[in-house]
């Protein structure tokens, strides 16, 4: 019974307050909605109406939630004085009370269907609401309908043309160029009284004439491409232009006038791609630190106009060493903070939602795209490595073995066999003494591959060890005058063996590696050999500690070898000519060629400028008269990208083509295509005359008096 009654008093209070708090908090969203169309943009205004009705509705529902059991007991109390101030009997258990209190309770439901609930609905707010509905429609009114800048009809200025139009021909009087930039770049609307401008790319550009006396046909006349029209209205002229390069133009009253207008010049400045950094880590490759689980590196990224929120990180994992790696390649999107120009990304990539693990490497790349419309411009920023080394494997005596017969024989040299060899010294205490000697053994099989590389440059006498026959065949034999050495050489087992193979089975003579060293060099590269012979015999027994000595000495005699400032190399003579010696000494120079080279002409492509250049000037080539100027023309168009200033080009040559007598013009385009051309690379220097003594020499020698 509790329950139904309180759902029937304060049903219609909380409506009531629900609407209230809603007609108090509309005019309030409706003004916030109409500021942000005019000084944020529709998308703004849209986002300004969900968060004001979303706080509408939240405040609504928490003042209809005030109007709750407590509320109605103190409202019955209060405006009921046949409640006897007992209203709180009407929700109270039946068997939680006494007789008397049941009684009462009774009395009190039988004296509540006397009335209405209705007595107890709130009263509007009405004056508040009055005030601010009509402060909202004032406030939406002047905010929607006011003009600002760049809206509405400009305020015209007096015009710059500075021409002497005779009476009764119509000349331009006032003007107003309005700028409109493009949407995206969030520049405001405004109005130029000159006609020449900077502008973004993409601008739309309004043109607001007027001329006195009324012109009947005047046209914005472009010297490239097509020409904006002109509609009149009232008394003024508009035309419209959305200009993505730029142009010359001027404003023609009328055409055929003698009187040539000037020109007038809009200059883009274009959109920039944005530009990423990364700002943490400073370096290229980072290592993983121990007991790290995630990574958040840091791009900036910068544009003239705005940066889009989101952004892509592309993120490429390679796991694995050696043959077995496997790449993988995805992209995240994330999203950056700070001002629109200047935004800062800064990720978290977990370690173990991407699978990265020990043995592999992450590099991350961020992919960000500025804000212009159409056609987004896109910029992928430096690539950032992460490194997780794996961790060093346990070394065992079978996979040693293994080891060293596959490994290269450049993974070791001399001080590295010293460094194994102190290794195992160490762990002498630390390891069984079959495993140390099969250690050291297999320290002295390296020791001995790198003594046979060594040996190559010795010829191989000192190994001691039978040779290969030769290779020569009959060529050779016993007493032929030089040593052929003993029986084959059996090549050696383990890794890198054969070394060589001309050196194993070939008898190679004056081109021997042993002949590219001098006698003293060669003298210590076999003192080296030798010591590398006892530390290979000592390791070998297992016996490390005596044949440190031995490797200290041999390193130290490799050393002095590399040191060595006399190595004598074969090489191979130019191949010249024979020389006649029955013309020596004689002079005579009858069918001797001429050897001055010839000056080839550089290939370019300044062909039409340097021709008009010519003709601009005062030399045999110049021209007094009109010029032909349509190849200049084609050859500035062709080449506007790379000409430092091709409108202001453009602009003179229209001068002269206009007024071909006009000197001041002609040496205006003169100076523009001196500038314009190509510079050659390089230039010949004119030989200097001869003083003197050298014209005696010169008389002297062609047998001159």
């Amino acid at each position: 019974m509790g329950g139904q009654t309180l759902r029937h008093w304060t049903a219609p209070a909380r409506k009531r307050a629900f609407l209230d708090r809603l007609a108090l908090g509309l005019p309030l969203v409706i003004m916030l909605a109409a500021g942000s169309v005019r000084f944020a943009g529709p998308v703004a205004a849209v986002g300004m109406i969900v968060v004001g009705l979303t706080v509408t509705l939240f405040v609504g529902w928490r003042e209809a939630a005030r109007h709750d059991r407590d509320w109605l007991i103190h409202s019955l109390d209060r405006r009921r004085a046949d409640m006897d101030d007992s209203a709180a009997l009407l929700f109270a258990d039946q068997d939680m009370i006494g007789p008397l209190q049941r009684l009462q309770q009774a009395r009190l439901f039988a004296r509540l269907d006397d009335y209405s609930p209705n007595i107890l609905i709130p009263n509007w707010h009405g004056r508040a609401i009055l005030i601010l509905w009509s402060v909202a429609v004032a406030v939406t009114a002047a905010v929607l309908l006011w003009p600002r800048t760049g809206e509405g009809p400009p305020d015209l200025v007096p015009s710059s043309e500075g021409l002497a139009m005779p009476p009764g021909q119509a000349r331009l009087v006032a003007q107003n160029l309005r700028i409109i930039p493009p949407a995206y770049t969030g520049l405001p609307v405004r109005d130029s009284a000159s006609l020449d401008a900077r502008i973004p790319q993409g601008s739309r550009i309004e043109w607001t004439l007027r001329f006195d006396p009324q012109a009947t046909a005047p046209k914005v006349a472009t010297l490239a491409g097509p020409s904006p029209s002109l509609r009149r209205s009232g008394g003024d002229w508009f035309a419209s232009h959305i200009a993505n390069a730029a142009f010359l133009y001027r404003i023609e009253p009328a055409p055929g006038r003698k009187l040539v207008p000037p020109l007038h010049r809009i200059d883009i400045i274009p959109d920039r791609a944005p530009h990423v950094r990364a700002l943490s880590p400073k370096g290229g490759v980072t290592m993983v630190a121990p007991g790290q689980r995630s990574w958040s590196p840091v791009f900036v990224a910068t544009d003239d106009y705005g940066i889009a929120t989101i952004a892509r990180l592309r993120v490429t994992l390679a796991i694995g060493e050696g043959e077995n790696v496997t790449f993988s390649d995805r992209e995240i999107a994330v999203s950056g903070s700070g001002a629109a120009r200047d935004k800062r990304f800064a990720p978290r990539l977990d370690f173990g939602a991407l699978g990265f693990a020990a043995g592999g490497d992450m590099v991350v790349q961020l992919i960000v795209r500025d804000n212009r419309n159409p056609a987004p411009q896109e910029t992928r920023g430096p690539s950032i490595i992460l490194r997780w080394p794996a961790p060093k494997q346990p070394e065992s005596s079978g996979l040693q073995g293994m080891v060293n017969t596959t490994l290269p024989a450049y993974f070791r040299s001399q001080r590295q066999i010293i460094i194994d060899a102190e290794g195992v010294l160490k762990q002498k205490s630390r390891i069984a003494a079959d495993r140390y000697v099969a250690r050291s053994a297999a320290i002295g099989s390296d020791q001995q591959i790198l003594r046979g590389r060594y040996s190559q440059f010795l010829g191989g006498e000192e190994e001691g060890e039978p040779k290969a026959p030769t290779a020569d065949g009959a060529d050779h034999s016993e007493g032929d005058g030089h040593d052929h050495g003993g029986p084959p050489r059996q090549p050696a087992s383990g890794f890198g063996a054969p070394e060589d193979v001309l050196a194993a089975f070939g008898h190679p003579h004056d081109n021997s590696p042993a002949s590219s060293l001098d006698p003293e060099t060669r003298a210590i590269l076999k003192n080296a050999v030798d010591e590398m012979w006892q530390s290979e015999v000592q390791l070998k027994q297992g016996r490390p500690d005596l044949a440190l000595p031995f490797a200290y000495r041999a390193l130290r005699f490799i050393k002095q070898v590399q040191q060595a400032t006399r190595i004598f190399l074969a090489r191979v003579g130019p191949e010249l000519p024979p020389i006649d010696a029955s013309r020596r000494m004689t002079g005579k120079r009858e069918g001797l060629a001429s050897r001055a080279l010839p000056i080839a002409p550089v290939a370019g492509q300044d062909g039409p400028a340097a021709a008009a250049w010519r003709a601009l000037g005062e030399g045999p080539d110049a021209t007094t008269g009109p010029l032909a100027l349509d190849a200049l023309a084609r050859w500035i168009n062709a080449n506007a990208a790379r000409l430092p200033d091709a409108l202001a080009l453009t602009g003179a040559l229209d001068a002269v083509r206009r007024d071909p007598a006009c000197a001041s013009c002609r040496a205006k385009l003169r100076a523009g295509l001196w500038s314009a051309m190509e510079r050659p690379p390089a230039h010949l220097a004119r030989r200097r005359p001869a003083d003197s003594a050298g014209q005696r020499y010169l008389q002297s020698i062609s047998g001159a008096r």
